[in-house]
């Protein structure tokens, strides 16, 4: 059968690199990376077949006589940070990482309006990431508030979402709870599951709570959540949960003692994301830690020099995919 000029072009880029080959090959990758012509295009022009014009892109690049930059816009230095996020994917196993700003301690920290940026960047991730069959959970904080007030109607949308921790408190502290659920919930068109609960009871109470038909249907919906939304507390006075009066000197004390470092949705965890075993555990109204980290689209949002021990143990546990931050608490994370 006879063979077309096109195949035997292919066999020559397959056999070795002839000069003719080579010039085949730079031809090639003219066209396709400087002209924008199509493999197929090209294979028209130089009269070969459409997989020999593969090829010789292919060997063109392997040859190095192609070299591709991406660079960033010097003007977009200060707000571009592409290496950090890859090296923190690698180094922690994140399916994305997202760097916007500076620390949350510059201004005022412990208010929404501090993790405006990381909000707005977590707000889009979030959005890019979810699909409209989605559950998303959320616990109450001043970053989730920020990421709420920072979706875009119309962009997105999901099935429901649903209150990962409870919030009630005799404190007048607000964790903004009703307004994720609202802004949320009107923002992605969902359904929205409030948890009336608080976030922490004595054993009897939670085990009473969980025979309630409303509280044990919006733990499991959430324990069951596509995609989960938080932030993490530090194991210190600066903690949301000390602010709002859910814990005192005493038990932040003996989480010390016992390693702990940071804590999701009231669960503490240790420097490598293990639950501390304490009897807050068993008086937790949230979902486990472990459900966190069996979720497949897990999204941290951290900012501010108190959240970094709490972050590093998290991502070593595996208890986030995603991560939003600002580029202080990068640069500390990869010093690690």
């Amino acid at each position: 059968m006879p063979r077309s000029n096109g195949d035997v072009a292919g066999e020559v880029v397959r056999s070795g690199s002839t000069p003719e080959d080579i010039r085949l090959a730079l031809r090639a990758a003219t066209m396709y990376y400087l002209d924008g012509l199509t493999q197929a295009e090209i294979a028209s022009n130089l009269g070969v077949s459409r997989p020999t014009a593969g090829r010789l892109i292919a060997r063109a690049k392997a040859k190095g006589l192609v070299r591709i930059e991406v660079a960033v816009p010097p003007e977009m230095t200060e707000h571009l940070h592409a290496e950090e996020e890859r090296e923190l994917e690698r180094r922690f196993g994140l399916t994305e990482a997202v760097i916007a700003g500076h620390g949350a301690d510059v201004g005022g920290p412990g208010r929404p309006a501090s993790y405006a940026g990381v909000g707005r960047a977590a707000a889009a991730l979030l959005m890019r990431r979810l699909s409209s069959d989605d559950v998303l959970g959320f616990t109450w904080g001043p970053e989730q508030v920020a990421v709420a007030a920072a979706l875009t109607p119309g962009v997105a949308s999901c099935r429901a979402v649903v209150q990962l921790d409870g919030a009630m408190s005799t404190a007048s502290y607000q964790t903004g709870t009703e307004f994720i659920l609202t802004r949320a919930g009107d923002t992605l068109r969902a359904a929205t599951l409030r948890l009336p609960a608080p976030l922490y009871a004595d054993a009897s109470t939670v085990a009473s709570m969980r025979n309630d038909s409303v509280i044990s249907r919006t733990l499991e919906a959430g324990r069951r959540a596509d995609m989960m939304l938080f932030g993490v507390g530090a194991v210190s006075t600066s903690t949301t949960l000390f602010e709002g009066s859910f814990l005192d000197t005493r038990m932040l004390d003996g989480l010390v003692s016992l390693g702990a470092v940071g804590e999701i949705g009231g669960r503490f965890f240790d420097a490598h994301g293990a639950p501390v075993v304490t009897e807050l555990q068993q008086r937790a109204v949230s979902v486990p830690l472990e459900d966190v980290r069996n979720c497949d689209k897990t999204l941290l949002i951290s900012s501010g020099t108190t959240k970094y021990q709490a972050t590093l143990g998290a991502l070593r546990g595996k208890l986030a995919r995603l991560l939003v931050c600002d580029i202080d608490c990068a640069h500390w994370l990869l010093a690690q």
